[in-house]
Formats: structure tokens, sequence, C-alpha cells
């Protein structure tokens, strides 16, 4: 089953499970709520909405609340010494997609796995990564420090 919500002024086809970085919205990390702007939903049997499907639902939970890379503003007037550079980060929300509900009460729910809903754990586990990683390139600058005095 699938459905396709609006949020943020955009448009999106999800699935249970999947993970969808929509425009940001004010939640904290770990807030599962509804949707109930959907358009459409998919599956055994489609309901299109006009403009949006009475009773039908999707179930989210904010995974992340982050920025997107920079984008560059580059402005320039040729001859006339007119330069302007500014940049542009937009932040987003990622929303994990936990279950989907239809008119008729039909609902396709997603496996739901721990690191993903669960932000602290997720973080967690990032924080050890990097740890492990630094500790690794520690080592390695050690040892190739050994092999340039040999």
């Amino acid at each position: 089953m699938f459905a396709i919500i609006r949020t943020g002024g955009k448009q999106y086809r999800v699935q249970a499970g999947d993970t969808v970085r929509v425009e940001k919205l004010e939640k904290n990390l770990g807030d599962t709520f509804d949707l109930t702007d959907i358009l459409m939903v998919g599956g055994d049997k489609a309901f299109i909405g006009e403009p949006v499907v009475k009773n039908a639902k999707v179930t989210v939970t904010v995974v992340r609340q982050a920025k997107d890379a920079k984008i560059i503003v580059f402005k320039k007037k040729r001859r006339q010494g007119y330069r302007r550079t500014a940049g542009h980060r937009q932040p987003f929300t990622e929303l994990f997609v936990q279950a989907i509900t239809s008119p008729e009460g039909q609902t396709a729910k997603a496996e739901t796995k721990a690191h993903v809903i669960d932000p602290k754990k997720k973080a967690e586990r990032q924080a050890a990564h990097v740890q492990q990683l630094k500790t690794a390139g520690k080592t390695a600058v050690v040892e190739a420090k050994r092999k340039r005095q040999q």
C-alpha cells in the first residue's frame, strides 16, 4: 500500500517503512504524529481525494532535524566590479513512515527498526563510530611516522 501526502507545499509518494525528507516541521526528535493531508491511497483498492481522502492517515515519526548542504548564491555583473556571494542551508525534517491507514480501515505497518526510530540510540552509535575512527586514525598516523623514521 502507498499514499501520496502533501506537506510543506510539496507532494510525496510514501510506503510503510520509507524515510522521507520534508520541509522543516516544528516537532521534536522521536515525536510520532499523523498526517491527514492525503491526496491518494493506493494498493488493492485505490482512493483518490477530492482534494483529500477523508478518514485516511499516515503515521510518521521524526527521525532527524537538520540542514541540507550549502547552496552558493553568486551574483556578478560583468565589467562593473559587482560581485556578491551568499550561502543558504535549507532546514529539513526526516520522517519515518510507520503506518498507512486507508478510509476503510486497512493498515499497512512497517517493520520498525530500533536504531531508526530511537534518535538517542542512533546518536550513541554515531558517536561510538566517530570515536573508533579517531582511534584508528591516531594509530595510522603513529604507524606512518614510524615508517618515515626507519
